[in-house]
């Protein structure tokens, strides 16, 4: 009868856990399979498990995410994922308004605040690729402009004009900055034309009645401007 004796060897046996995509070894190293590829994303020692991220301390990181300012173009961001225990990624708002997010590609960004925008994102990778992803979005750099909008026609001081970060610039907004309308401008009929991207259709007009905002103080009628629009001030045709 042989006898079969095992020195100095060290088994380890994977035992599987009821939580889907964990496994455990004998010796108490982890492995987190956060995403749903089941690829794994981090072996994590016991001694280190301290360091895991508990739903509380993600919970509170979410919480402190900014909720007023609202992200417009050329904003500096830094975007993590706390499960993945990586560094910040670096992003900016495009012209387009987009950022390009890791995993996700282009998704809009101007308009919302970082907590809105952690909370979208956030949507968007538990759909496919995480089971639990804690989004955390902060503001780096703010730009000093968003960019121009230009003025012509019946205005004392045509040209362009400067948005800046933190303005939302509306029609009878800039017009005011511009000097005000000349003695002839169509105060009821000023057109602002938009840039709505390539092809058939790339273009959008508004028609907005100024002399109705200034005199009446319509303000709800007042149009919030974009980089790139063209304000153009037509005269009466009938002169008195």
């Amino acid at each position: 009868m042989r006898i079969l004796i095992l020195t100095g060897a060290i088994m380890t046996v994977l035992v599987v856990t009821g939580t889907a995509g964990d496994y455990f070894s004998e010796e108490g190293a982890r492995v987190a399979t956060n995403r749903v590829s089941g690829t794994p994303v981090a072996a994590l020692p016991a001694a280190a498990a301290t360091s895991v991220p508990t739903p509380s301390s993600t919970t509170n990181a979410a919480n402190r995410l900014d909720d007023k300012y609202r992200l417009v173009i050329g904003d500096q961001l830094s975007f993590q994922i706390i499960e993945d225990e990586d560094d910040p990624v670096h992003l900016v708002v495009t012209d387009s308004g987009d950022l390009q997010v890791p995993y996700i590609g282009r998704y809009p960004a101007v308009g919302k605040t970082c907590k809105e925008l952690a909370q979208a994102l956030k949507t968007e990778l538990e759909k496919e690729y995480y089971k639990q992803a804690t989004v955390i979005i902060a503001v780096d750099l703010k730009p000093g402009s968003r960019g121009k909008i230009y003025l012509v026609g019946a205005i004392r001081s045509p040209g362009p004009e400067e948005i800046s970060s933190d303005e939302a610039l509306t029609v009878s907004k800039a017009i005011l900055r511009a000097g005000g309308f000349t003695d002839y401008a169509d105060e009821k009929n000023v057109k602002v034309t938009r840039s709505a991207g390539a092809g058939p259709g790339g273009e959008k007009t508004f028609i907005v009645n100024v002399s109705q905002i200034l005199e009446n103080g319509k303000t709800g009628d007042d149009l919030p401007l974009q980089p790139g629009d063209l304000v153009f001030i037509p005269e009466r045709m009938i002169r008195f």
